[in-house]
């Protein structure tokens, strides 16, 4: 195992960023003095389309395009030999989703991936995450001026299994990034989608949803760098608990540089408590260094299961469990409805009406 540098040091939870990970649950991955292994993962499933490349280079022929804090994150550089690179070559644009299917090892392990847009260049990337894994992760995203993204990565592992991942993005001048983050199985996920900008009138849109059930920690970490004039940013993530020991965490940090003039941008984050057991934490932070700009806010919001919207269904003859169903699939609605996939709404809203199903509710 190669040995980091000792600025980065294993956690042991009392640093902010991991105190409200369990630390125990992470099969090793965190901790420097266990051996993970390195593992080409992320495979193209099906023919990949003109204009678009899935390569294995030398992760020393791909170094990183910014700096990492993250423990995982360094670990992941500096075990992971090979790194998965998919290129979009300048002005394609490709109609039909590109989908990544994800095979992990038996052991804990590492994966880096680059993805590529070329300017002026347009795509969907979809990232199905299922079965067991325990997987440390770094996916650094570089769009191009004028390009466009919509980035889909759907988490709906084996209830064992343990994911750790780095998400970042680095959006050109003009360009589009969109994100989805779907967070459904896994014994512990904790994601961080971070993302910077380098050219003036660029956007993201960041979206997300989570349903943790007995025992689940599901944790994403946003973070939102506004270093140059003109950028727009919207954080929306949704996310429903059910069954003891069932925490969320959500935190997002919006960091607008004292350069960022005319920056837009605001965050949100609801969750739904669905029985008595569950927890969960919500951390909005905005930190402004210029009143130059057209707008900043954020608001998050945890609260009961609205009895109210059941009653009136059950008013209306419908039995008491297909009512809180159809509660629940309306408040992921508005996200999951983004996907524009029939076939992928439909198969997560059955495995969360599946985890429903599995903490009696």
């Amino acid at each position: 195992m190669s040995q980091l540098t000792t600025n980065y040091l294993t956690p042991t939870g009392r640093e902010e960023a991991w105190r409200f990970t369990p630390l125990k649950k992470l099969s090793g991955i965190h901790d420097l003095e266990v051996s993970v292994a390195d593992n080409i993962s992320l495979f193209a499933k099906s023919d990949l389309p003109k204009g678009v490349s899935l390569t294995t280079p030398n992760t020393s022929d791909h170094p990183p395009a910014y700096a990492a804090s993250d423990i995982v994150t360094n670990r992941v550089r500096k075990e992971a030999k090979k790194t998965t690179l998919i290129t979009i070559a300048d002005n394609t644009e490709i109609a039909e989703p590109i989908f990544l299917k994800r095979k992990c090892g038996p052991t804990a392990e590492v994966s880096r991936a680059v993805i590529q847009v070329g300017v002026n260049s347009r795509a969907t990337v979809v990232i199905e995450n299922n079965g067991a894994g325990k997987l440390g992760e770094e996916i650094e995203i570089s769009l191009a001026a004028g390009s466009s993204l919509n980035f889909i990565t759907l988490q709906e592992w084996d209830l064992n299994s343990v994911h750790l991942a780095q998400h970042h993005a680095i959006i050109g001048k003009d360009a589009q990034f969109n994100s989805y983050v779907v967070s459904i199985g896994g014994s512990t996920v904790r994601i961080s989608p971070t993302v910077e900008y380098t050219g003036m009138g660029a956007s993201a849109e960041m979206y997300g949803v989570y349903f943790a059930t007995d025992e689940q920690h599901l944790e994403h970490r946003i973070h939102v760098n506004h270093s140059v004039p003109n950028t727009k940013s919207r954080v929306n993530y949704k996310g429903a608990l059910a069954g003891k020991g069932a925490h969320t965490v959500w935190i997002g940090d919006v960091y607008i540089n004292k350069g960022a003039e005319g920056t837009d941008t605001y965050e949100l984050n609801r969750n739904l408590l669905l029985t008595d057991g569950a927890r969960a934490d919500s951390v909005p932070n905005l930190e402004i260094e210029t009143g130059e700009i057209v707008g900043a806010g954020h608001a998050s919001t945890t609260g009961r299961f609205d009895d109210e919207q059941l009653f009136y269904l059950q008013s209306r003859g419908i039995p008491a469990d297909i009512a809180r169903r159809l509660v629940i699939r309306g408040f992921f609605a508005e996200i999951i409805s983004k996907l524009k996939s029939e076939e992928i709404e439909e198969r997560l809203m059955n495995r969360i009406e599946s985890e429903l199903s599995r903490v009696g509710e």
